[in-house]
């Protein structure tokens, strides 16, 4: 496992780390040394999580060892004997879901990192009790508590008959005692819950007492933002290492984990509950003479709610679309018209928690499964009186009348709302300073615009990273379409989007793309209203051949709708599937929302999601009362701060138009998920022509963004890009023969689409530095301070030491060489406009001229040796495996992003790929064990004597370069550069050169290759050998 040495901590990396994944962890570990807050955004497919892992992990390490064999009952018994000693940092790692966390439990698992670890979760998640499981929320919480409670007042009075109890929970400290290694091995949730179903003890409570001595824990962002899940941590936040993944959304999630709403039909269930507790309280009184239950305490609370009921009905309401709107303090002067203060909030709060426990327990007794009303009240109070009334200025309080809906049983009646909304997500995240807490790390693939994203958090970010994609230029097509087959202009702004020539030019327009887009096209609309009218709109219209749009559209792929309804997404994304595994069609195209679940949590990989369409800016309803509220306290802050003169803010109109680009980059990041990805972006709106929208796409894209005046322009390019993609990677049919689909049952909010062979060799694959655009960080300045060493063992040369040195010195001029023929390729920075010069690569000219030669044979030998053992040992285990990742992944290896340079330049180029490609060859015939090749005659130009192998090499590649047309040859030799530095596994580079070498012209070349494979992989090499001479094995031409 290659090692690098990242500003002085050695960072153990699963593989050949590249440029994007070096400067990544180099900034990880900028942030955690210098302890201050960074912002990272690196698109999917760059291995983001896998580095995040290991540089953090690694820097954990350098300070001590982890606490691995440790059990809670001994850190608890030593607790006073290290109290002197002060404890090393713990690192509480947060995603949006429990199956994004899963994904990252997968990685931590082919680190060699093993920090003593534990999932958290809910007892939703974790609890196996028969009765109790099949609970939710607080009703839950309390039915746990209550069965606890039951086997405490049994031991103490044993001669009472005794009441049910929970057996899990009192095998816990038991089971961890006789195992205190557990979590010293990556464990997820789904392994808690099966070791408390066949051992006995409690998963939820197990998870709850690992975490006291656990490095890492790993948690839904809630219990980081939320105070309540906070609190309940056993964690020393004082230099504690806070990670936020997938964290794009963590900006709205802050808000409304620190608002509230309440609804008229909720504050009436909440009467009726407080109604329900003086009954039975009283009940009880006249029954068993039980008075634990106070039913005054009731009555106070079911009074306080009438006087609130009344009170938001007194409220004055102009106008149904303003609302009733005042500033945010309003709502201490609202509620101490009812006597709610900090002082008497706390008591009421004290009387909900009773009443919700009084509740369950005659919910148990009846057998019922209600869930409770009042727990929200509670919440309600929490937040507005968590501390002192100084936060109040971040809100607003806002009252809407709308007409009740039916379940509130007072259909076509005024309802109201009374809400609290936060206007500062920031205010979610700002006791984390106070806390001393060491670094907070926000990352994700789709953060930009960044500087807004820092400016709404009220956070300070001194490390920031942008990264590129590791894809190449070839993989992508991005163009803004302003303008339909007719020339009618696209925008989807409210003056034009209900015309009935927009929404035909737009259907026409995706009928053409839907003819293109080989297998899966996903179509995003900026509202559900819009994505309605268009549909109804192509379903009615018909056309001059009196067919409909409607029907054009399904003539080349089967169309499936997002579903408002949550209970119908999953339905829909199994007919999406079954509709692309239908072989009668050319794949199937699904409509959705920016926003909306399939833009948000979803991976489309390789055929699932070929292209993506935007077909307008997704910005907010601007008559929505949140949306108005905001930008007006926007406006406010920023009048305020620059009278302060701080010239730093956001403007209402700012933040109106970023968050509408953020919903774009989130839907866009849908397609193009790993470095053998290819797919289409097509922006159809003409507003995204304009330089300001432009800067706003994400980083990685707008390099590749083009705009087309003509629609003509548009089929051409795109019919040219698909046509070239066929030729990467393998076709649908082979796909799906290989298809192995994620359960979607397992999740609604991230379900994966797509082959999990795929995902999971996705994040395998290393980074080929030729294709590699250049960051718009300084690159070359972060990876002088990298020094890769690669510590694999090479015991079986006698002269350890020299061998080793020898062995370094080449693998870090191969690395140098991928880095510096990726000069090539350039990058241009947004923000200094500037593109990479060969001065700012990591070697110069000289340098990688130096290194065409071939290296001495025993040189060569000893590089050979150490790619054996690391092919052997990562990608050889199982040839079935790599075989079926080879079949199921689309790939590209055309060099076409290079940019065209002066014809001598090309002629030196070609003298270098063949200078390359004979050492490579060479090598790899040496180490056959120096066996005797004889070269097979095919016509007169394949008469090659047997001489030494660099002859034969040389020989071999000008026939090559004459049966190859320039870019293809091209391709050959990078295919075996890429080979020689393991930037592809064996099973790609052999795939990937049968298809070059595919056709009757080409036949000698594609059997004479097999005398330069090694033995070994002649099996996976005849396979290829014979797919490409299947004279049935022609691709579908769609």
């Amino acid at each position: 496992m290659p090692t690098y040495k990242i500003r002085g901590i050695d960072v153990d990396f699963p593989f050949e780390a590249y440029d994007c994944q070096l400067v990544y962890m180099d900034k990880v570990i900028q942030s955690l040394q210098n302890k201050c807050n960074a912002l990272l955004e690196s698109p999917t497919g760059t291995g983001k999580t896998l580095c995040l892992l290991c540089a953090t992990l690694a820097w954990r390490k350098s300070l001590g060892s982890f606490s691995t064999g440790i059990s809670v009952s001994s850190s608890q018994y030593d607790s006073k004997s290290q109290s002197s000693t002060p404890k090393l940092p713990t690192i509480a790692y947060t995603s949006r879901t429990h199956s994004q966390i899963r994904q990252v439990i997968q990685e931590l698992k082919r680190t060699s990192y093993r920090p003593k670890m534990v999932v958290l979760g809910s007892r939703e998640q974790l609890c196996i009790h028969d009765t109790v499981s099949s609970l939710h929320g607080k009703a839950q919480s309390n039915a746990c508590l209550l069965l606890r409670k039951s086997r405490h007042q049994d031991e103490k009075h044993e001669k009472q008959e005794k009441r049910a109890s929970c057996a899990h929970y009192y095998h816990v400290a038991d089971y961890l005692k006789s195992n205190p290694h557990l979590g010293d091995e990556p464990i997820d949730i789904e392994d808690l819950v099966n070791i408390g179903k066949s051992s006995g003890p409690c998963p939820y409570y197990m998870s709850r007492e690992i975490h006291k001595v656990v490095d890492i824990l790993f948690a839904p962002y809630n219990y980081l933002i939320d105070r309540g899940y906070r609190k309940s941590l056993n964690l020393n936040f004082k230099n504690s290492i806070l990670i936020f993944d997938e964290a794009h959304n963590l900006e709205s999630l802050c808000a409304d984990a620190a608002s509230f709403d309440l609804p008229y039909w909720l504050l009436t269930a909440c009467i009726s509950e407080a109604k329900n507790c003086i009954d039975i309280s009283v009940t009880r009184r006249e029954i068993s003479d039980d008075k634990s239950n106070n039913p005054d305490n009731y009555a106070i609370l079911r009074a306080l709610l009438l006087k609130l009921e009344k009170r938001i009905a007194e409220v004055p309401i102009g106008s149904k679309e303003l609302g009733f709107s005042k500033p945010g303090p309003y709502i201490y002067e609202l509620l101490a018209d009812l006597n709610i203060t900090h002082e008497t909030a706390l008591k009421l709060v004290s009387i909900i928690d009773d009443a919700t426990k009084l509740l369950e327990e005659d919910n148990q007794q009846k057998g019922k499964n209600n869930i409770c009303r009042l727990e929200s009240i509670s919440n309600m109070l929490n937040i507005v009186f968590r501390q002192d009334t100084t936060h109040a200025k971040f809100y607003r309080v806002h009252v809407q009348e709308v007409d009740a809906s039916a379940p509130d049983g007072l259909r076509g009646k005024a309802s109201r709302t009374l809400s609290w909304w936060c206007f500062n997500p920031g205010i979610a995240l700002e006791e984390f300073p106070k806390m001393e807490v060491g670094s907070l790390i926000l990352t994700s693939g789709t953060l930009s615009p960044m500087d807004s994203f820092a400016l709404a958090l009220k956070l300070e970010f001194p490390v920031r990273l942008e990264n590129p994609h590791v894809i190449t230029s070839n993989q992508i097509w991005a163009g803004v379409v302003p303008c339909g087959p007719s020339s009618y202009s696209f925008n989807s702004s409210y003056r034009s989007r209900d015309s009935l020539e927009y929404k035909q030019e737009l259907g026409n327009a995706i009928v053409n793309f839907a003819r293109i887009v080989p297998d899966g096209l996903l179509v995003f609309f900026p509202s559900y209203y819009l994505l309605d009218q268009c549909i109804a709109c192509w379903k009615t219209t018909n056309q001059a051949n009196s067919a409909t749009i409607w029907e054009r559209i399904s003539k080349h792929k089967r169309p499936v709708v997002e579903p408002r309804q949550s209970s119908l997404f999953l339905l829909s994304i199994e007919d999406y599937m079954a509709k692309l595994k239908d072989t009668s069609s050319s794949g199937a195209i699904f409509f959705a929302v920016c926003r909306g679940k399939v833009s948000e949590g979803l991976d489309f990989a390789d055929h699932a999601g070929r292209a993506v369409v935007i077909t307008g800016m997704p910005f907010a309803t601007i008559t929505d009362p949140k949306v108005r509220l905001k930008r007006e306290y926007l406006n406010e802050q920023t009048h305020f701060q620059r009278e302060a003169g701080k010239s730093e803010s956001l403007t209402g109109e700012d933040w109106y138009s970023q968050q509408a680009s953020r919903a774009v980059n989130q839907a866009v990041g849908r397609v193009i998920r790993h470095r053998h990805d290819y797919g289409a972006i097509i922006f159809c709106d003409e507003r995204f022509s304009h330089s300001n929208r432009q800067s706003q796409i994400s980083l990685w894209i707008q390099p590749h963004l083009k705009t087309y005046s003509k629609f003509g322009d548009v089929v051409l390019t795109l019919t040219r890009f698909f046509r070239d993609g066929r030729d990467w990677g393998p076709t649908k049919l082979k796909l799906l023969e290989s298809e192995k689909l994620v359960d979607l049952s397992s999740t609604t909010k991230s379900a994966q689409i797509g082959e999990s062979e795929v995902k999971v060799e996705q994040s395998r694959d290393k980074f080929n530095l030729e294709k590699l655009q250049r960051s718009t960080v300084s690159a070359g300045s972060v990876l002088e301070k990298v020094q890769a060493a690669n510590r694999l063992s090479l015991t079986s040369f006698k002269d350890q030491s020299a061998t080793s040195t020898s062995s370094n010195e080449l693998l870090g001029n191969e690395k140098k060489l991928l880095i510096s023929a990726g000069k090539a390729l350039r990058y241009q920075s947004s923000r200094t406009g500037t593109t990479d010069s060969p001065r700012n690569s990591i070697l110069n000219e000289e340098s990688f001229r130096a290194l065409l030669t071939p290296c001495p044979s025993k040189k060569r030998k000893v590089v050979g040796t150490k790619h054996e053992v690391m092919l052997h040992d990562e990608n050889f285990k199982d040839h079935s495996h790599c075989l079926r990742n080879c079949a199921s992944n689309d790939f590209s290896s055309s060099p076409s992003s290079l940019e065209c340079e002066s014809r001598r330049d090309s002629d030196s180029r070609s003298t270098q790929s063949a200078q390359i490609g004979v050492s490579l060859l060479s090598e790899e015939s040496r180490t056959r064990n120096n066996k005797k090749m004889e070269a097979d005659v095919v016509g007169r130009k394949d008469n090659v004597t047997s001489g030494n192998t660099e002859t034969r090499g040389s020989d071999f590649l000008n026939q090559v370069q004459e049966k190859l047309g320039a870019s293809e040859y091209e391709e050959f030799v990078n295919l075996m550069k890429a080979f020689k530095s393991k930037a592809m596994n064996l099973t790609e580079v052999l795939g990937s050169i049968a298809r070059l070498f595919s056709g009757p012209e080409r036949f000698s070349l594609l059997k004479r290759f097999k005398d330069f494979v090694p033995t070994k992989y002649h099996s996976i090499y005849d396979q290829f050998h014979n797919t490409s001479n299947d004279p049935g094995g022609k691709r579908d031409e769609h």
